[in-house]
Order: C-alpha cells, then structure tokens, then sequence
C-alpha cells in the first residue's frame, strides 16, 4: 500500500501549517475541532466518541516529536519531550486525581467487538478490492467502498461524526500526484482533520515529509522487512530470514531524513537484496479465514541489488494514524492479514480505552451503527466470523454489505432486478431438448468434419465455433459449433453512439436481425451489456431440462465484445473509433456439442412453448452419414493485397519510442504496468475464411479459439486464443486465467526445456504475472463473496505451438446479488491487456496507440440463457473484416522492461496468426515480408 505518500507519484506538497497536531487525551476531552472545508466552507464536528462534553476551541501547542499512542495508551519515545498541557483547557478535569484511576482502567483487558465498520477510500485503484476482501474476513462485515471524488467534506463529516457509521478508515493506493485535487481526492482533508479516527493512510506528505524517486521503481518484486515491534505488527516475524516477505509496488519513496518529528519509522527493508518469486511447483493457496495466504519461504530467492534500505512504515506519534509503504493484500505478501487483524485491534482498543477512561465522567457511548439507512441487504452473501446472540451482531448480519447511498453512480452498473425490467413484460419461458450419442465423434472424423460438413456450406455464412482445439493438461474440454437457427435465431449487432456528437450522451446503435432476415435498429442509451443484462433476465427455464448435461452452455447469445466497450465499464472515453461493431452476438438456439474428453456428441435445442422443431432429428440423420475421412472441398484461393502488402500500425522505431513513454509514465508512478499493442494490417480480396481458420487450428491449437462469421458485417473472426478472461460456471465460481510472460520454443529439446526454465525463473516476468494477478484478484473480489477468491494456481508454464507462456488462475464464488454481466463488467476489459491501475493505465494506453483495438483484446465467448458464461481474451487472432486482414499483438511494459525485447517479443506474438496467412494460400512472398518485419534494417 503507498500508504506513505499518499499515491505513487511526484514532488511533495508544501508542508501544511494550519492544523497543529492534537494530544490524544485532550481530544477525547474536547468536544469538537475545527473542521475545515473546502473553500470558504467551515463548520464544527463533534467528536463522536466524548458526547457531552462541551468546551471552548482547543488549539495545543505541542513540542515535537510527543508522546505516542501505539497500542492505544501514552509513551514517551526515545527520551524526547512529553507534551505539557494546561489542565484548564479540558473543562472539570483534575489530570494529577485521575492518573490513578486512568491507569488502572488502561490496564484492563480490552473486549473484542463483534464487528468493525471500516470506510475504505477507493483512489481509482486496481488492487482496492484486495483489500476489501481482506477487511472483510478480518473486520467480520465488508467495509464501505468511497471513492475519493464521490463524497465532499459535508458528506464525511455527516457519516464519520453525525451519523458515527464507521470505526476506522483505510485509504487504498491510486495513480496520480498528490499535488492534484483530482488525484487525490478527499484524502488530504480527512487526514488533517480526522486526528481522533484510527487510519491506514497517507501520511508522508501530508506532514511535510518529502518524496523522491526510488533508485529504481519496483512493481510486482518483494523485498524482507524488519519492523520496530509496534502494535501493527504485532505477532508478524521481523529481520532477515524471518519469512516477512512482502510485494511492493512503488516508483516513489520517503526520504526518512525528511520525517517531521511527529512522524515515526517502523518498518524498513531488510538489506539491499530483493527477493523473485519463483513458480517452480504447483501452489495450492486456498482461503482459509484463519490463516494468512502469503506464500511459503521455499518460493523465494534472491536476486539483484535494488540499493539501500527503504523505509517501509511510519506512524504518527499521537495519532491512530499509520502508513505502509508495501501491499499486505498482495497474494505474494506474507503476514498481509495479520497485519490488518492488528488495525482492527488497534482500533477496538482505542475505541474501548477511551470508553473506560470517559465513560464514567462524561456518559462516553461507544460508536453504534445508527446509520442503517446506508446499508444495503444482501442475504446469504457472507457470514460473520462471530455469532453472538447481541443485538449489533445480528444488525451486522442482516446488513453484510455495505452500500452507501451517496453514492448514486455505481461502478457495476448493478441496478436491483426489479428496477430493469417489470414482472411479465418480456418475459422468455424457455424449454430445451437435447440428445446425446457417445462416442461418435471420433468416428465421423472429429471436429473438425463435423463443422465442415454441417456448417461449411455458402461460405460457412453467419456461423460460430468455440473451438477447444487443444486440450492438453484439460485446458478446455468443449467445443461448441452452429449456424443459423431456429425462431429464436437472432444476430445482433451493437456501434457504439460517435462520441463526437455532443447530443449523445454515450450509449449507440444496434440492429438485430431475425432468421427471416428482417433487421429493426435501436439506439440504446443505456448501452450494450445493459441490454445483454436485461435480455439474460428474461429467460425463465426449468433447471430439469439440462439435468445430466456436463456443460455450461446450453444456448443463448455467442460472439464477442470489442475493447472499446471498456466505456461501458468504467472508462471515460474512447480515443479512437473501432472500424468493426463494437459487438456482435448470434442469439443460437441450435447447439451441436463435443465432449473432447469422450468423443461424445450432444446436440441441443432451445424453444419457447409449443413443441421443438424438427432441427434435432435432422441434425441426427445429417450427423450419421458424415463420412470419417470427408475433405475440405474450399479452394485454397489467394490473398489479393494492395501495393503496400502488410503494414504495422507503428514501425519499429515509432513502437520503441512508445515503450520509452510507457517506461517514463511508470518510473513517475503512474502506473505499474503498461500493455502496450500494436496492430498488422493488410489489403485483402477474396479469400477463404473457413479454410485459413482451419489451417490456423491445425498448425496453433488453442483452449480457447473461436471461429466467427458475419455475414451481414463482411466479418471473420480466426481466433487461436491461448487465454480465458473470465468463465462462471453452473456453480456460481468465477475463474479468471491471465497470461503474461512469453517467450518462443526452442529448436531442439534440450534448448526448448532452457527456454523454458528461463521464463519460468524471469524476475520481470513473475512481476508481470504478479502484478495482474493480484489485478484479477481485485476484479473478482468486487462481485465475490468475501473470503472466497484464491489462487489455485500462480505462475505455471504452459507450452503451445511457437511460445511457453506463464499462466495464473484466480477463483471466487460469486455473491448471489450480481448477475452474469456484472461479473464481466468489473473485469473488462481482462487485466492482462491492460496493465494497472487499470482505469489509468488505459487512459495512458489511448493516448499512446494510434488506433482503435477493435475486436483485438476484447473476448469472444458466450452468454448462456441460465446465465453462465466463458470468454476469451482476443489475441492470436485473424480479424477479416471487409478488404483488410489484421493481427493484433503486443506486451507489457514494466520497469524491468528492455525496448529491444519487448519490440522482439510483440514480433514474436503475430508468428503463428502471419505463418497462417502464408501457408493456407500459394502467396510464400508474405513470409519472406514478416521475416523483414524482424529485420534491425526495417526502420520505416
């Protein structure tokens, strides 16, 4: 957490001189503090835990560095000055007559509280729902997701000290300058003003420490830690050797020099050595409520010098206030829940021992939940660690997430149910039958016939096959194929609205189009997975039907969602038009299954009312005289190209020039991780689609490829995706499996093996995969139930036709008050092509690239009627879209990165989509033109 300074990034603030600290002690006596506005605006807080006490202003005057309240009484520190206070600025209080009686109460042992309500500050960051997950095992009830622009300081002040909805706050890492009130937010204030409310937060700038750049940034690496002992660390190994290990992701540090006196160091790094995470045997890191999910000390070695110690945590002297430099929530990071069990005990002991010292004199009332009118039920959707039979531990269950109603705009787009659409109106009643025939794959010939010689025909026109092409190590298992249907058929088509209209306000276009070939165009306002949202809940089915079935798809909306649908999921704006539609869907009512695992054949059909058509009977007679050694009868045509033949979007020179872009934003702490694209691109004429599809699954098997045709967009999608993005499946478990990190086979077995032990031990390419893992973890842990997303497995090597490539897997169970869609809007577009932050980091990215992504790192997949899902992430992929050919590729950028490789390894990437190209037609000329694309020579 970049809890020191406040945000990853740049030159300090001027010290703050108007707010003068305040002694413990005296602000429980008093009974408000200045609180001071935005602006003009000033008015009084009353301390919400001292209720009664009235007195004039307190402004102390205090000599640095004071006493501290660590573990929640006063310590002198080092021998330095214990603050003097004059006893009449605390009214009828006689400090020499209370110390006995004060003392005996702080010696008491502190009840544990059933619940803690935590305000989390959300800075626009891509790991803040690590946390949340965390504080919501720990505190036993979710806390409160704020952004840092959703409320004013009226709101704070009426929710921290009106209301008293909150017991502590925890401010969350985010992009930007501290210098910038749009970066920054509310936080500045609220740590100013705030001093009697316990925080994990920014501290350094705040107090007027300075912060400078790091000798090197350092993102997704680990370092060991030793600490001073203090109470967050409490029970956690400190020194070297000690297994406190932790992730840091920071470009910026602390020079400790700088510390005011009322801010103090407690952790630092151990030595001058960091520390790689290697992925050399299988992890299995499952949630456990009980027990840290750090990693064990065998998974770490050492590696290069990153320079001096680094401070890694201060806390202020009088306040309950404490920063971390490192993130506790990162799945590499040990101690990482223990550290936020010891906040939460922190702040029950200030709480409770404030309460003990008052509560006689002054009717003292610890903090109640009477705020309920910000809550949100969501029944069933997490259980409280404690089942106490008090009142307040029933009112935390009842509302175990949290949901404030300030703030209107939800970053989910999760409408209640009820509100999308009235009971009745639209309502699909839905039926299916289905027929299973075992074996028989294997004896007409396999998939690849069985497409041909159902679908293959006029073109393979308006067609789709998610095709499980590769099912090494059960890397998928179905493949699912069909074509125009039955009366349900239909084929959407989405644009999103010209963002240069200003009459718009975002939303766009769809037509859809009905199996007698009628078209109706829409615009919705509201966008596009709204209306898949809304569509999904009209289906009602009977769960009998599918019963004996062993997948998930069982008909429903296939095809894909284009990059630049990420407005639909938090982004501001595209930068650039995507040529393509922005989405297209076949609604398919028609199935024909493949067990690959089996051979087994299922063909499926779906239909409202009535009777099924005859679609099941024919398909079986077609499917029992398809003959096992059929061949493709297309004709290997020829790509007719323009002068120019393929062209990247951004030449070698040009495209090095980005990666030093992306490397300045990084080392300025703008990001973490950049993933930089590019895009080939060629004039094409006639070709034929199927046939270059099924070279490329011949020669570049892949889990997760797809064909797609449009015919009524002139668009055809080749797709040998080696990448999920995201599935939920009949269970409610969400499963994410990013890559990042790759690099190309060897020639020969014994190089093929050192290859890949060389990107299996890379320190860049573990922090790549690191650092989106940890982003995925954040992604689901928005739509899953507290304590439930793990990862199975982190950093195993797979191995594919032209590259090895590390693959992560992160799981959730997903609550029950979000749909399908929601789940995909809080990941999309998938983290491995972005970077993180990721909201920042694509803001970065568009304005880097020179051109839309279009169909290329969006997904392709399907949405089934009983509403689970499967995407991909797009890449190895052909997109033919009417006379031009592209191929999108790129990687990411990190601090370690080199330009050199990283320009190598995006070539790398395109190799087997451009050897495709080449191979399916007699034009052997294109593979000489990529092998130019190598070329050191080629500088256009």
């Amino acid at each position: 957490l970049h809890l020191l300074t406040g945000s990853h990034t740049q030159p300090p603030i001027p010290r703050h001189t108007a707010v003068t600290p305040f002694f413990a002690a005296a602000a429980a006596a008093a009974s408000y503090h200045r609180f001071q506005g935005v602006g003009k605006m000033n008015f009084t807080v009353h301390a919400p835990s001292f209720e009664g006490l009235r007195c004039t202003d307190v402004n102390l005057m205090v000599s640095k560095p004071c006493v501290g309240v660590d573990n929640g009484t006063l310590s002198n520190h080092e021998g330095r000055k214990v603050l003097v206070m004059s006893s009449n600025l605390i009214p009828n209080r006689n400090l020499q007559q209370d110390s006995f009686s004060r003392t005996k109460k702080l010696d008491q042992p502190v009840q544990k509280l059933k619940f803690v309500r935590t305000l989390l500050i959300d800075n626009y960051d891509s790991y803040t729902y690590n946390i949340y997950q965390e504080l919501s095992v720990v505190n036993g009830v979710p806390p409160v997701v704020v952004r840092n622009d959703e409320w004013t300081v009226k709101n704070l002040y009426h929710y921290l000290y009106k209301e008293r909805a909150f017991d502590n706050v925890v401010i969350s890492p985010g992009p930007g300058s501290p210098a910038s009130s749009s970066d920054i937010g509310i936080c500045l204030q609220m740590l100013l003003e705030c001093w009697d409310i316990p925080i994990l937060g920014a501290l350094g700038l705040v107090h007027g420490a300075k912060v400078a750049h790091a000798s090197e940034p350092f993102h997704g690496r680990l370092s060991e830690i030793e600490h001073n002992g203090c109470r967050l660390f409490h029970d956690v190994p400190s020194g070297k050797n000690s297994g406190f290990k932790v992730v840091r992701y920071h470009s910026l540090v602390i020079d400790a020099n700088s510390l005011p006196n009322e801010l103090i160091p407690i952790a630092w790094t151990t030595s001058t050595d960091a520390l790689s995470l290697l992925g050399t045997h299988k992890l299995d890191i499952i949630p456990d409520s009980s027990k840290d999910s750090c990693l064990s000390r065998s998974q770490f070695s050492l590696s290069d010098s990153v320079g001096g110690k680094v401070l890694m945590g201060i806390r202020h002297s009088i306040r309950p206030h404490y920063g971390l430099q490192f993130h506790p929530e990162s799945v590499a990071s040990c101690y990482g829940r223990q550290i936020f069990k010891n906040f939460r005990e922190i702040t029950e002991t200030y709480w409770q021992r404030l309460m003990l010292t008052f509560a006689n004199q002054r009717g003292f009332s610890m903090l109640v939940p009477n705020a309920n009118h910000l809550v949100k039920e969501v029944s069933g959707s997490f259980q409280l660690e404690h089942n106490g039979n008090d009142q307040l531990s029933k009112e935390a269950f009842k509302n175990s997430q949290l949901v404030h109603d300030a703030v209107n705009k939800s970053s989910l787009g999760m409408s209640n149910i009820l509100d999308l659409l009235h009971p009745n109106i639209g309502t699909k009643y839905l039926k299916l039958k289905w027929k299973k025939f075992n074996g028989l794959a294997g004896k007409i010939g396999g998939a690849r016939n069985i497409f041909y010689s159902l679908f293959g025909h006029h073109k393979a026109e308006n067609t789709f096959w998610l095709d499980s092409s590769s099912t090494e190590k059960e890397r998928a298992r179905f493949s699912f194929m069909g074509g125009k249907g039955g009366s349900l058929w239909k084929h959407v088509t989405y644009r999103l609205a010209d963002e240069s209209d200003l009459t718009l306000r975002g939303g766009g276009y769809m037509t859809i189009e009905d199996v007698e070939g009628s078209t109706t165009e829409t615009f919705l306002e509201e966008g596009f997975l709204d209306f898949l949202k809304r569509e999904l809940l009209l289906f009602h089915y009977d769960k009998k039907d599918y019963e004996g079935l062993p997948f998930d798809f069982l008909g429903g909306y296939i095809g894909y969602i284009g990059y630049n649908l990420k407005v639909e999921c938090g982004v501001v704006s595209n930068r650039h038009k995507s040529s393509t539609p922005d989405a297209c869907f076949f609604f398919a009512d028609n199935l024909l299954v493949i067990d690959l695992c089996n051979d087994d054949v299922y063909i499926t059909s779906l239909y409202e009312g009535g009777t099924a058509s005859s679609w099941l009977e024919d398909t079986e007679q077609k499917l029992l005289t398809i003959e096992a050694s059929i061949e493709s009868d297309t004709e290997e045509q020829t790509l007719v190209s323009s002068e120019e033949g393929f062209l990247w979007d951004k030449f070698r020179e040009d495209y090095v020039k980005d990666i030093e872009k992306c490397m300045e934003y990084i080392r300025n702490g703008e990001s973490y991780e950049l993933c930089l694209t590019n895009q080939l691109r060629m004039k094409i004429g006639d070709i034929d689609a199927l046939g270059l599809y099924l070279h490329l699954r011949e020669k570049n098997p892949a889990p997760y490829a797809a064909w797609l045709n449009f015919s009524r967009e002139n668009l055809s999608i080749c797709c040998s995706s080696p990448e999920r993005f995201l599935r939920l499946d009949k269970n409610g478990i969400l499963e994410a499996k990013p890559i990042k990190g790759t690099i190309a086979r060897g020639t020969t077995q014994e190089e093929d093996e050192r290859l890949k032990l060389q990107l299996q031990y890379s320190e860049k390419d573990q922090a790549e995969n690191l650092m989106i893992v940890d982003l995925l973890r954040n992604d689901l842990g928005r739509v899953c139930d507290p304590g439930s997303v793990y990862v199975p497995h982190l950093m195993e090597v797979e191995s594919y036709s032209t590259v090895h490539t590390m693959v992560s897997t992160i799981r959730g169970k997903k609550r029950s008050d979000v749909t399908a869609v929601d789940c995909v809007r809080a990941a999309f577009p998938g983290g491995s092509m972005t970077g993180a932050p990721k909201l920042r980091s694509m803001e970065l990215l568009d304005s880097i690239e020179s051109s839309s992504r279009g169909i290329y790192s969006g997904s392709i997949g399907f949405f089934s009627y009983n509403q689970t899902f499967d995407l991909n992430i797009v890449i190895r992929t052909i997109v033919l879209h009417k006379n031009e050919a592209s191929i999108g590729a790129g990687g990411a950028i990190v601090a370690l990165s080199n330009s050199e490789d990283e320009y190598k390894e995006m070539i790398l990437k395109t190799r087997a989509s451009t050897k495709a190209v080449a191979g399916h037609s007699d034009i052997v000329w294109l593979g000489s033109l990529f092998h130019d694309l190598f070329s050191e020579t080629n500088k256009r």
